[in-house]
């Protein structure tokens, strides 16, 4: 198997509805685990998710947890997750569906190097831009 990178979210208890929302939007299939599945006692983290992973058609792989108690959590962070190619009508959808409830930082517009790029945070924090590539040919 060749070796890939797969961006992996941290949340503060806040998973299972943040999958949920990325599956709506980019389809896929989505699996799911607690922390109680894996054997935890604590019933403060039991129905939390201790590891979530949507992985789609369109080939993206996203991954996610809880944090549990005690582990400090940093909304975005620095990093960003950018989603580019020419489909332009299934990228502006998942623009307007990952902005919706979010802040938009730069608008989804024609940009000087002429590409359409927007960059948003959702409603849960994460940092996404989005990139349409005119088509090549």
């Amino acid at each position: 198997m060749a070796s890939r990178l797969n961006p992996y979210v941290n949340f503060p208890g806040t998973a299972r509805e943040a999958m949920e929302f990325y599956h709506r939007i980019f389809g896929g299939s989505l699996r799911m685990n607690t922390f109680g599945e894996f054997g935890s006692q604590e019933p403060t983290i039991a129905n939390q998710i201790m590891h979530a992973m949507l992985e789609t058609d369109a080939g993206f792989t996203l991954m996610a947890s809880d944090l549990p108690p005690g582990m400090p959590h940093d909304a975005g962070n620095t990093v960003s997750i950018s989603i580019s190619g020419d489909d332009a009508d299934d990228l502006r959808r998942y623009w307007e569906q990952l902005s919706e409830g979010g802040v938009v930082s730069m608008p989804l517009e024609k940009q000087m190097w002429g590409d359409e790029f927007g960059m948003c945070t959702d409603r849960f924090g994460i940092q996404w831009m989005v990139d349409i590539t005119p088509p090549q040919g």
